[in-house]
């Protein structure tokens, strides 16, 4: 049998977390800076671990206004900082409900960010690095996080299920209707196309080659319950398993 590996953006407190974790592999966890606090993170720890979902922080980008999707400026310094602070959070929860930390995915701005900018880049790859080098660093293949963290730090690189893709593979803008896809069978084509030819359809039309390790549906998508639920169903049909 062959395996996908789903993950979801979760502790955004966007309602559907119990009903996520029975269809993922790995869960990514706000670390309390776009959304969520301590109380809901260990919540969603202990959900974690009741479903044995690898655990991982999520952290942002301090603007809980814009949900972290709005880029901000900061120094290297400062940003090790404001991260390493998320980061530890999250593994000093873990740890304390008897879990372990698998890895560290950015969120929003600051994710597209690390896949242009070196400079966020190098400072998330010295955040891991000084918290627990032995840490998982998700991200798309060939951005500058995967080049900075080569040799350094392992690296599982993703895609998205519920996103459209530009011509150079960055995502939509979430400013754009169309960034976001909802209706199951529409995510369902996406997904196998992906999974099957080892290619992305394009916002465009253009099919470009593709290479990833895990595929994530996003914990605050209105349809990420049926959207999980539809893909579980599919592949299972075609053999596929999912831990």
């Amino acid at each position: 049998m062959k395996r996908l590996i789903f993950n979801a953006d979760v502790g955004e407190e966007a309602g559907f977390d119990e009903q996520i974790m029975p269809y993922i592999s790995w869960c990514n966890i706000s670390c309390g800076s776009h959304a969520g606090n301590e109380k809901v993170i260990r919540k969603t720890v202990e959900l974690a671990l009741k479903h044995e979902v690898k655990i991982g922080a999520h952290p942002s980008y301090p603007d809980r206004e814009n949900f972290g999707r709005i880029s901000m400026t900061f120094s290297k310094d400062d940003l090790v900082e404001e991260l390493s602070r998320q980061v530890k959070l999250v593994k000093n929860i873990v740890e304390d409900c008897g879990g372990e930390l698998h890895h560290v995915k950015p969120h929003g701005a600051l994710y597209n960010d690390a896949v242009k900018n070196r400079d966020v880049a190098t400072a998330i790859v010295s955040v891991v690095k000084n918290i627990d080098e032995s840490l998982v660093v998700l991200t798309q293949r060939n951005s500058r996080l995967s080049v900075s963290a080569e040799g350094v730090l392992l690296v599982k690189n993703e895609v998205f299920a519920d996103r459209n893709y530009n011509a150079d593979l960055t995502l939509v803008s979430r400013q754009k209707k169309d960034a976001v896809i909802t209706d199951p069978n529409k995510v369902f084509e996406h997904v196998y196309k992906m999974v099957s030819k080892g290619e992305i359809t394009t916002i465009g039309g253009e099919d470009l080659a593709v290479d990833f390790d895990t595929i994530c549906v996003h914990g605050d998508n209105p349809k990420s319950v049926d959207i999980l639920k539809f893909l579980h169903a599919k592949f299972s049909q075609l053999n596929y398993v999912f831990r």
